[in-house]
């Protein structure tokens, strides 16, 4: 359930500051994918978008990779449509077996590491022989868990984001671009 309406969740983007445009973010996409072709173009590898948020990006990625991989994707979340971060909650494992695999977790955005840093250690606990990350935006704010990408599309300013995955109360992982929240509306939900 949004913790926020569709009502509410349209006046943000309207207030919105545009951070990324979608030729930017494009541009961004091609390069993490020429990249992770020349990293991962030989080994076979297994993809996993973590749900929700890398759902978009793991689709925008998929079509610029010109090599044989498979999908599976991993679903937990600290978030849960809210704006700030709590316990780990684990809703789907992938099916795929990951022993001796090289594994892509693909996600919206790096902030402060901590679902990914525990993706990475359960993905690791399961037997892959490697484990690399994705990840379309990062933040610079040096904040949380320590953790780099090994892909990283855009540096973003520490303000809450959504568009191109990232949601803002359930809404807007659709958004024609990455925006940040108006100040006002960030205070609002703190």
């Amino acid at each position: 359930m949004s913790t926020i309406t569709a009502a509410q969740a349209r006046r943000a983007l309207e207030e919105a500051d545009l951070i990324f445009t979608p030729g930017q973010i494009e541009e961004a996409l091609d390069a993490m994918a020429e990249a992770i072709s020349a990293r991962l173009g030989d080994c076979d590898p297994l993809l996993l978008p973590v749900m929700h948020g890398g759902l978009v990006p793991a689709g925008q990625l998929l079509p610029r990779l010109r090599f044989p991989l498979r999908v599976d994707y991993i679903h937990a979340t600290r978030y849960r449509e809210r704006t700030y971060g709590t316990d780990l909650q684990w809703v789907r494992h992938p099916t795929e077996p990951l022993a001796g695999r090289h594994v892509l977790l693909i996600d919206d955005i790096l902030d402060e590491g901590y679902t990914l840093a525990a993706l990475i250690d359960w993905c690791r606990a399961q037997g892959a022989a490697e484990v690399l990350t994705a990840v379309l935006v990062y933040k610079t704010h040096g904040r949380g868990a320590g953790l780099k990408a090994d892909f990283a599309g855009l540096a973003a300013p520490d303000r809450y984001l959504f568009g191109y995955g990232m949601d803002y109360g359930g809404y807007w992982r659709n958004a024609p671009g990455i925006y940040a929240l108006a100040e006002s509306t960030a205070q609002e939900k703190s």
